[in-house]
């Protein structure tokens, strides 16, 4: 792991700088070498990291969203392919290229925060061994060495012996306990994340190999973390606990917010619009009138949850808009009436009586 963390050594100083900006100003509040103000210090770099990744992590959502879409056409393409790897692979390149999906838009947020959490962790490994590194001076690598969280050092790790721990002024049974219960945490947030988007946040009509990989997934990334998680110190536990938490806490807003069309979620969303509208009488809001315009514009290929919330409107007297607005079907119907009615009546010919229908039409006299 160290030389994997000594290829981010270039990203060691800023992020080392920032942590230094942050724990002056929360060691002004619990003392400079306070276990709080270099924690709190590792939680703001991960707040403001993932601040900054808020683009890609919508980037992230568009691109997952686009490849549970293609997944109908591109299982067709590898049966239709199977013995025929290149063409499949050529067919499968030529699909994304149509439909602008990458599919590695989906790992952008990882990969662009490897380079800050293999940072953090050749920071934390040079605090441990009481090397400076970065802009941290030799003074500020011995506080942030002896600082506590719940009494575990913030250098500590699960698999450090007695007599490392010793030299960083705790015990053994605390750092263990410590590092236990947040790995725990740290693969319960990581399931319930994977779960919460399987559960939730899938299109449940169509079923495909990207969902059983995506099941698969939710099982063998919380062990991941475990087992990793005995060889991190404290402060990188800190770290990825708190994006791990993030994460969770974003995915949450996302699904509650902009479901995946034709999910569970996406049926709760709606069952809410409908409450909304039948509480106030109209739409409010310009991202749920988004919402309803573009369930309007769909016309036939809605699906289930869309064709349901329509139904509903209807059946309180209700018509969506084509501009997200709705109206009571009284007034679409008499909209449409006098689009088409007057033309329709001006294009009506004179009606004739009986006796002109059945006679004859007489030639005009001869002069």
């Amino acid at each position: 792991m160290d030389t994997i963390a000594s290829l981010f050594s270039f990203i060691t100083t800023p992020v080392s700088w920032i942590i230094v900006q942050f724990h002056s100003l929360y060691g002004a509040v619990f003392g400079p070498d306070s276990g709080w103000a270099w924690g709190l210090s590792i939680v703001s770099l991960v707040i403001l990291i993932r601040i900054c990744l808020i683009p890609l992590f919508v980037k992230q959502i568009k691109a997952t969203r686009g490849m549970q879409a293609l997944q109908p056409k591109m299982k067709a393409i590898q049966e239709r392919y199977k013995n025929d790897k290149q063409r499949q692979s050529e067919e499968m390149m030529k699909l994304y290229k149509e439909t602008g999906t990458n599919p590695l838009s989906s790992c952008l947020p990882i990969l662009a925060q490897s380079p800050f959490f293999f940072a953090l962790y050749h920071v934390l490994a040079n605090i441990a061994n009481g090397e400076t590194i970065g802009v941290l001076n030799q003074q500020l690598v011995n506080s942030a060495r002896e600082a506590e969280i719940f009494g575990a050092p913030i250098a500590a790790k699960f698999t450090d012996s007695a007599e490392k721990v010793a030299s960083l002024g705790a015990s053994i049974t605390d750092v263990r306990i410590v590092t236990a219960i947040m790995i725990i945490m740290m693969s319960l947030s990581q399931f319930y994340t994977q779960r919460q988007l399987m559960q939730k946040n899938v299109d449940l009509s169509v079923k495909t190999p990207f969902m059983q990989q995506q099941k698969m997934l939710m099982y063998i990334f919380p062990v991941i973390f475990a087992v990793m998680g005995i060889n991190f110190p404290v402060g990188v536990l800190v770290y990825w606990l708190t994006t791990n938490v993030w994460t969770m806490g974003q995915q949450m807003y996302v699904i509650n917010q902009n479901p995946t069309p034709g999910s569970k979620a996406q049926d709760q969303y709606l069952t809410r619009l409908l409450k909304h509208i039948s509480s106030h009488g109209e739409v409010k809001g310009k991202g749920k009138k988004k919402v309803v315009a573009a369930i309007v514009a769909k016309g036939p290929d809605r699906n289930d949850n869309e064709r349901k919330f329509i139904t509903a409107l209807t059946k309180q007297g209700l018509a969506a808009q084509t501009d997200g607005s709705v109206i009571k079907s009284s007034e679409a119907t008499a909209d449409s009436d006098a689009a088409s009615g007057g033309a329709a009546k001006r294009q009506q010919p004179k009606r004739q009586s009986k006796s002109q229908r059945q006679s004859p039409t007489k030639p005009s006299p001869k002069k």
